[in-house]
């Protein structure tokens, strides 16, 4: 629901029109008992206007997310010209620390929603956001990277057959929308059983900032604020190279031998069918295995790794002729 209560309360604190106040969403200590604060950034406009929920870090080694949303805050973006913004950049603070994935429990935070009061450490700040935080939000932009060493193009993430959703992606054109099932237990879920609109961003790579990927981010946030008149005159929205391309099915192409992989192509390529994308070679100089394209696409995703075994994950393109199944689509590492 639109902001227009005088008086804001989020985790106990009153943030009146004109505010700006950081809060801190404290669940649980270090071993050490040091305190755990994850900071939230709330922004309001003494005009009513839509809340836009901005959060990254729910994997705590995708940094780009994180750079996202920290230029957003230290560019003043989020100060809207109407309506509210709740910024939170870590809400895998634990995960961040230790530059992992996961929580210290080895749970994944985005396989927990909505959490529970009294589970593991990953479910109960899910459960603490998704009952202290999430329902004040109308809309929310959700920042990921790709897992481990496979690059993702900047790219948002919809569940296919919701036009609104849709029409969202469009507003922020990331470079590729891509129609992707929402995942059982997940954040993105949790928001769409709530009614609430929410657009997964998805670009480069875990433990790395892109400036590329992170301005793709930013830019696309800055149009979605301007569409709700939301973004402050102090901003103009960046005017899109082009529109975002649509993509409606994806594959996997998987290494057939294993070795050094030697990439050839850049990311977000637009490939022929027969196009040499890469080569496998064994260490030792007498295997030199040539990567080709199986049909005419986008590669959206590219695997850094160095070395590979037979059957990893190598390049993700897309066609008409294949769908993504629910073991594959896991494998994109919302």
């Amino acid at each position: 629901m639109a902001d227009n209560e005088d008086t804001l309360v989020i985790l106990g604190t009153e943030i009146v029109p004109g505010d700006v106040k950081m809060l801190n969403f404290s669940i649980a200590k270090l071993y050490t008992s040091t305190q755990i604060d994850i900071p939230v950034i709330v922004a309001r406009s003494t005009e009513p206007g839509p809340t836009v929920l901005l959060t990254a870090g729910i994997h705590g080694d995708e940094i780009n997310g994180v750079e996202i949303v920290r230029q957003i805050i230290a560019k003043k973006i989020n100060r809207p010209k109407r309506g509210t913004t709740i910024c939170i950049p870590i809400l895998n603070i634990f995960g961040f620390l230790n530059a992992e994935r996961t929580f210290p429990d080895g749970r994944d935070l985005n396989r927990v929603f909505p959490g529970t009061k009294t589970g593991s450490l990953a479910s109960r700040v899910a459960y603490h956001f998704t009952k202290k935080i999430l329902p004040h939000a109308d809309y929310c932009l959700d920042f990921h990277t790709g897992g481990a060493s496979r690059f993702n193009a900047p790219q948002l993430r919809i569940h296919r057959g919701d036009d609104y959703l849709l029409t969202l992606a469009k507003i922020f054109n990331a470079p590729f929308t891509i129609y992707s099932n929402n995942i059982d237990k997940s954040y993105r879920t949790t928001c769409a059983k709530k009614g609430i609109p929410t657009l997964l961003f998805e670009g480069g790579k875990s433990l790395e900032s892109n400036k590329n990927v992170v301005k793709e981010g930013v830019d696309g946030t800055m149009r979605f604020l301007s569409h709700f008149n939301m973004l402050s005159d102090s901003f103009e929205a960046p005017a899109p190279k082009r529109k975002t391309v649509l993509i409606e099915k994806t594959k996997w192409m998987r290494a057939q031998k294993s070795g050094l992989l030697h990439i050839k192509i850049e990311c977000n390529k637009h490939v022929e069918k027969g196009e040499f994308l890469a080569t496998i070679t064994d260490p030792f100089g007498e295997m030199r295995h040539k990567v080709i394209a199986p049909n005419e696409g986008y590669i959206i995703n590219v695997n850094h790794a160095p070395i590979v075994y037979q059957g990893d994950a190598i390049f993700h393109i897309t066609t008409v002729n294949a769908t993504v199944s629910e073991t594959e689509e896991d494998e994109l590492h919302e």
